[in-house]
């Protein structure tokens, strides 16, 4: 049985990781990948940190996202379940698509010298000029809402018959789990995923090629759906195992910069694909077990960070990319321009979020926001979607 417990430690990972994701939009300013708009001045040792950021951010709000499904299933049917997913993810997807994500397409064509005008002028295309990137209608970063719905729906089901009735399904992967580096054993699907599948279909965000991250994340989803099913036993695996998930972590990413230097090939691609699996893995166990140990606690900075959340992951890139639009041919250099983007798109987010978002009730379904509600200590913890 689920112990009753408040995981104030899986709000604070939830909180810390999309706050990284904020400093990675603004390091896409300034690194040679391709992004919407690209500072005068690229930073190729900047790649290295993000690099490392990109193995496992991802990875870990997928699973965490499976944890919470869990507890919102506790009294729903698969019915009540769909329609809240559809009222959490839907609605905020639609709305970002309709007004949040047309100004980052806006100052992008602008950079680009492909458009020239009003943004009034701009908006009246967005739904005319068909799907970005040759039109301008796009859910650019918020394309993590429909993956996560479709997740949601699809296997609502299956996540149904194993809340209610775990039986020996959770049984038989808690016998796995509770063995020495047992929890390794979930690196399996993964490496098959990234060795056979990975090659032929590139990330592409668009719900319709994009099937290496469907399979990909789905499965993360999945995995943290199953291992928060386990209770106590999977906390105190990723307690024991934490010194050596760090370890094979840092040795793998060690492993995996070695490997980037050589040239593509079978033996290469195979190497990488069980280095980045097992990289992947040993960070997120990592943060799960530190994060158990040191940030289980409650405070005010975490219970207004939470609910804040939300409403700046919808903010937060159509604000980094205004400032950057100013940024971007100033000779400024990397540390002022960085610091300006930082700051401009943690205070801007924060003070739509607090000044008009928190204070129009009509706002609040529109970034996903529910009315807060004091939980019983006696009740099973019950944190946001996302």
């Amino acid at each position: 049985m689920q112990t009753k417990i408040r995981r104030y430690d899986l709000d604070w990972l939830r909180v810390i990781v999309f706050g990284l994701l904020i400093f990675y939009h603004v390091g896409m300013f300034f690194v040679p990948w391709e992004w919407h708009i690209k500072n005068n001045t690229i930073y190729s040792w900047l790649q290295w940190p993000m690099l490392f950021l990109n193995q496992w951010r991802l990875p870990i709000l997928f699973v965490i996202s499976g944890m919470g499904t869990y507890y919102a299933f506790g009294k729903r049917t698969v019915r009540q379940f769909n329609w809240e997913r559809f009222k959490r993810l839907g609605i905020p997807l639609i709305f970002g698509i309709l007004f949040i994500v047309p100004p980052q397409i806006y100052f992008e064509r602008l950079a680009n010298d492909q458009f020239i005008g009003s943004y009034w002028g701009f908006f009246t295309t967005v739904a005319r000029d068909g799907i970005y990137p040759e039109g301008n209608f796009s859910w650019h970063h918020l394309w993590f809402l429909p993956y996560l719905l479709i997740f949601s729906w699809v296997l609502s089901p299956i996540f149904l018959r194993i809340r209610k009735n775990p039986g020996k399904f959770v049984q038989w992967i808690k016998r796995f789990v509770a063995k020495p580096l047992g929890l390794y054993w979930f690196i399996l699907p993964l490496y098959l995923w990234e060795s056979l599948v990975e090659p032929f279909f590139d990330i592409t965000h668009d719900l319709i090629r994009d099937w290496f991250a469907i399979i990909n994340y789905s499965t993360l989803f999945f995995y943290g759906f199953v291992l928060i099913s386990l209770g106590d036993t999977f906390w105190e695996s990723v307690e024991k195992i934490k010194r050596k998930a760090l370890i094979i972590g840092s040795v793998c990413f060690v492993g995996l910069m070695i490997c980037w230097q050589f040239e593509d090939g079978y033996t290469r691609h195979f190497t990488e694909a069980l280095l980045k699996v097992v990289n992947l893995w040993s960070w997120i166990l990592v943060l799960f077990a530190y994060a158990s140990q040191y940030l289980n606690r409650p405070s005010k900075t975490l219970a207004y960070a939470n609910r804040a959340v939300y409403p700046f992951y919808i903010l937060h890139q159509t604000v980094t990319i205004a400032i950057g639009y100013y940024l971007m041919n100033l000779d400024w250099g990397f540390i002022p321009k960085a610091i300006i983007l930082v700051v401009g798109t943690f205070g801007i987010s924060w003070l739509i979020y607090d000044l008009i978002i928190l204070r129009i009730p009509l706002l609040h379904p529109l970034f996903g926001l529910k009315k807060p509600k004091a939980v019983s200590k006696s009740k099973l913890y019950r944190f946001p979607d996302i």
